[in-house]
């Protein structure tokens, strides 16, 4: 069974920095793409920043530029790293990854809190 598991989420000042990862536990799968999505409270998710198995990466308009999302295959993890960071991007952000055969898989989430 596919798990994937976040960390790194956390309380930071404005400007300030995290890193999530997003580890992908189990057994027997290979990973076409992995993406960070967020919801805010009140607000429907939204893709934060995506990557396939081919390196292409895409980031949502509001986070390019501040966002840098990369992957480590050997250890089947992504990673978010979020500086400048902004009271608007204070929301649960959720780690997605779709696998060859057996489909997308969601993380629980982690919290993200950014105070002004």
């Amino acid at each position: 069974q596919v798990q994937l598991v976040e960390s790194g989420g956390g309380l930071v000042q404005a400007g300030g920095s995290l890193r999530l990862s997003c580890a992908a536990s189990g057994s027997g799968f290979n990973i076409k793409s992995m993406r960070w999505h967020r919801q805010a409270p009140g607000k429907q998710r939204e893709l934060v920043a995506a990557v396939t198995s081919g390196a292409e990466i895409t980031y949502a308009d509001s986070v390019r530029g501040r966002f840098t999302v990369s992957r480590d295959n050997t250890k089947n993890t992504m990673y978010l790293q979020m500086n400048s960071l902004k009271p608007e991007d204070t929301a649960v952000y959720y780690c997605g990854a779709t696998f060859h055969y057996i489909g997308e898989y969601w993380g629980q989430g982690t919290q993200v809190t950014v105070s002004s």
